[in-house]
């Protein structure tokens, strides 16, 4: 799992048919702290999360295909929880 904030969202007119309907974000990776760690990546949300907010990422692809219920869905990662806080 990895832990991080949405920063944008992808938008295309041309994509396989597995991404219909599906909203693709840009995560930046954080701390547990919500420090930024310089590195990136896209993942297809299943949960509703919008700009600025904090997330867990399920970074996996047969975990990810299992999320959207999917045998051969090209996907990878996928935003699994909206994150509220971190007690430590």
């Amino acid at each position: 799992m990895i832990l991080g904030r949405v920063i944008g969202e992808i938008h295309g007119s041309i994509k396989h048919p597995f991404y219909e309907g599906k909203k693709l974000l840009v995560i930046e990776k954080t701390s547990p702290t919500g420090v930024a760690t310089g590195d990136y990546l896209i993942a297809a949300d299943s949960v509703g999360a919008g700009a600025g907010e904090r997330v867990l990422v399920l970074d996996e692809g047969t975990g990810a295909r299992q999320v959207f219920d999917s045998k051969d869905g090209p996907v990878r990662s996928v935003v699994v929880g909206i994150i509220d806080e971190i007690v430590t």
